[in-house]
């Protein structure tokens, strides 16, 4: 009898739905069976509600079932699942399911297919074609490359990749760093974690492909401590390049030097700032800097150092392979390439979806996330995390473009939706903003740690229907103040959702609703 081949993911969110405990009660069911089963622990393919989502290769394909709890699995085993047997669980061939057949995942293509920490499996996926493009490539042509490709940081300012990486490429030092900012600590985001969880090696090869570009000769992933098993990943990941050759002293014999390491952070939302994780990487408390100078001339160490985050490094190996022409090929306007939006919040189906840029959050809540989870109509969604605007439903078919939510004082961030239903009071989450401010604001500049403070109070006020005309005013006041004198985003930003709720939804401050006129505006 041949080996079957079953996936259990070793992701987060199947692991705290009970992952290990399957693939524990599966090998030891398949035992008292008789039956040749071999346990590949997978990452998640983001269809998060189906966790954990089992999988068994068949002649046909990969057949999905799920979600899978231990007591399942005698009913699975004698419904014939190692075959693909029908079953109240089963799904159907997995790359039919249409939440996953109507993506465009490029960043995220092996995350789910393989087994994330063997270097076999990560090539027979295309895994290291673009390091080894670039190992042949001069590393200005690799910049060149990664600049034509339009790819833009996949965070909140969405800063030209290509611009950054030729600053620190010219930029003369005698030691040059990388540094991934995987300090993912948003609400409504798991794009990262289930990146470095599902395919680490993708990431550890934009790194490598980043230091070949601009001459740096080591790097850093900074992790949240939150991320256990995100770290337990890279780690084995990292250990299984090196030993492959793919990290070291000289790289596929080609004389080229890249290594780097995994760093735990605590769990400050400030060291989300590039300025503050460099102090943290140094081993100070994490503080936000002024620039200039830019961390791009004087970054860690005060060395030339590229940060980037998880998702725009892992999007490099497949420009470099495919071209940035073939990237290029994806998107709208200055957004180009595809961007991974992460649903949550009351929705039915929650999960990750990769896109081009130009998908419509109405296309994302319904036909991706099946509509709220509670039955009642959704009445606002907040873009990019805690710093990112409440839309109402008016705002639900524009674009996800950087440009195009700008002119909507909104922004795209890193493509976390958290969705709310009709029972949501806009005001409580106006006022959550500012509070969230207040807590993590690392103090050192006063718009930010006064301003969020006298923010929550100010809100307070409103909505006991204290003075309102003046609390209101002021309350903009303020907001204005932060966005335009705070040193970093978490300051500049917070005025975002605070403002989009007072605009959007202003009965829920016991002001007069939106007339037609009002909507006919923005």
């Amino acid at each position: 009898m041949s080996t079957i081949t079953v996936y259990v993911p070793r992701d987060t969110a199947a692991v705290a739905m009970g992952a290990h405990e399957i693939a524990q009660q599966l090998a030891a069911q398949a035992q008292e069976r008789g039956l040749d089963v071999q346990i590949v622990r997978n990452g998640s393919r983001g269809l998060l509600w189906l966790e954990p989502m089992v999988e068994v290769q068949t002649a046909e394909g990969r057949v999905a079932y799920g979600p899978v709890q231990t007591e399942d699995l005698p009913g699975l085993f004698d419904a014939g699942f190692l075959q693909g047997g029908a079953h109240k669980l089963c799904h159907g061939l997995t790359d039919a399911i249409p939440y996953l057949k109507n993506q465009e995942r490029l960043t995220f293509a092996r995350v789910g297919i393989i087994d994330p920490v063997s270097v076999a499996d990560y090539q027979s996926c295309g895994g290291f074609e673009g390091l080894r493009k670039a190992l042949s490539m001069e590393p200005a042509a690799i910049v060149k490359e990664v600049t034509d490709s339009g790819l833009r940081g996949r965070g909140g300012a969405a800063f030209p990749t290509g611009i950054k990486w030729n600053t620190v490429l010219n930029t003369p030092a005698q030691q040059k760093y990388i540094v991934c900012n995987a300090d993912e600590g948003d609400s409504g985001t798991f794009s990262d974690r289930m990146l470095m969880e599902g395919d680490p090696l993708c990431l550890v090869e934009g790194m490598a492909i980043a230091g070949l570009a601009v001459g740096a000769t080591y790097g850093y992933i900074y992790v949240r401590s939150e991320y256990p098993l995100a770290v337990q990943a890279l780690n084995e990941a990292i250990a299984a390049a090196r030993a492959a050759g793919w990290l070291g002293k000289n790289i596929q014999g080609s004389g080229y030097e890249f290594d780097l390491e995994v760093r735990k952070a605590a769990g400050a939302y400030i060291c989300g700032e590039e300025t503050a994780l460099l102090d943290s990487l140094e081993g100070k408390r994490g503080m936000v800097r002024v620039k200039p100078p830019l961390p791009a001339i004087k970054g860690l160490f005060g060395q030339p150092t590229v940060i980037n985050n998880v998702v725009s490094l892992a999007s490099v190996p497949v420009i470099l392979a495919k071209g940035g022409a073939y990237y290029q090929n994806y998107g709208m306007g200055r957004s180009r390439g595809t961007l991974a939006f992460q649903l949550t919040g009351n929705l039915q189906n929650g999960g990750l979806v990769e896109k081009a840029f130009g998908v419509t959050l109405r296309e994302l809540l319904y036909d991706y996330g099946g509509g709220s989870a509670s039955g009642r109509p959704l009445r606002a969604v907040q873009v990019g995390g805690p710093l990112g605007a409440y839309l109402p439903e008016h705002h639900w078919d524009v674009p996800l473009d950087y440009e195009a939510y700008m002119k909507i004082n909104a922004m795209v961030g890193h493509g976390g939706l958290v969705a709310f239903d009709d029972t949501v009071d806009m005001a409580h989450m106006a006022q959550y903003a500012m509070e969230f401010c207040a807590i993590e604001s690392c103090g050192k500049c006063t718009p930010c740690r006064i301003g969020s403070t006298r923010g929550v109070e100010t809100i307070q006020k409103i909505r006991r229907r204290e003075d309102m005309d003046n609390h209101v005013e002021l309350l903009r006041d303020l907001c204005d103040t932060m966005f335009s004198g705070s040193l970093c985003a978490l300051g500049g930003m917070t005025p975002y959702p605070v403002l989009s709720a007072l605009e959007h939804f202003p009965q829920d401050f016991g002001l007069a609703p939106q007339t037609e006129q009002d909507l006919a505006k923005v």
